[in-house]
């Protein structure tokens, strides 16, 4: 049985998976028989799922009739065999969900969705987590409740500051965020721009590319941010010569 430590590591590193990935494979009910699709994604700052969906797909017919869904989180791509790389499903409940903040975060993970999500017929939906089932690499597979997937800490300053934080560093630090890219993510194009910043890590964005900063320690507040990206941006330097 794992430890305490053991299911916190198991729990970032289930998160990790959530907040990296812009698209993942949704299950829902048709009929009482299994309906697989896919969505794109973004999340809260706790890491709970958000999901932007038109009334007229067939998913979102089948979780109206019954708000049980399941989602399927990947990063297999560059595994010569796929199914050593990690998964997550997530069981939970979708529930329309009206917050501004969380409909802005999921507009700056997806910019193509303005264009639409003003349709009468789309929706912001949070799914309200029950509990993961985590495959992180050979002898790490487990089931991950749902406090152990959600972010415990109170974010919820820095949550309020994000779109402040964001608009400056897109505005007076492109150098920075160019740097963070290059020389800690090892991205060769240039433009990019930062999309979110949540307690665990950042969101970038080049054009259709995206791309995931985690941070050593999470980050609480404006103050603490602001230090952080400031770390960043030296040891990104120091890396780059």
């Amino acid at each position: 049985m794992p430890d305490d430590k053991d299911n916190r590591a198991l729990g970032a590193a289930a998160r990790r998976l959530i907040r990296a990935r812009d698209h993942a494979a949704l299950g829902t009910s048709l009929a009482g028989r299994p309906f697989v699709s896919l969505v794109a994604t973004a999340c809260d700052s706790d890491a709970t799922p958000l999901l932007l969906l038109s009334d007229l797909a067939q998913h979102t017919k089948n979780l109206i009739a019954d708000a049980s869904v399941s989602l399927l989180f990947e990063d297999v791509a560059g595994h010569a065999d796929p199914l050593a790389g990690p998964r997550l499903t997530l069981l939970g409940r979708a529930e329309r969900c009206d917050d501004p903040r969380a409909a802005a975060r999921f507009a700056a993970r997806h910019p193509t969705s303005a264009s639409y999500s003003g349709f009468a017929d789309f929706h912001l939906y949070r799914v309200v987590i029950g509990r993961g089932h985590l495959v992180a690499g050979f002898g790490r597979i487990a089931w991950i409740e749902a406090a152990g997937l959600r972010f415990a800490g109170d974010a919820s300053p820095l949550a309020a500051a994000e779109p402040e934080i964001v608009d400056h560093m897109n505005n007076d630090h492109a150098e920075a965020i160019e740097l963070y890219a290059r020389h800690l993510l090892g991205r060769q194009t240039t433009g990019w721009q930062m999309t979110g910043i949540d307690p665990e890590g950042l969101d970038l964005r080049c054009g259709g590319e995206t791309a995931r900063l985690d941070f050593a320690a999470p980050v609480l507040s404006p103050t603490a941010a602001r230090q952080t990206l400031v770390d960043l941006a030296q040891s990104a330097r120091q890396d780059g010569g």
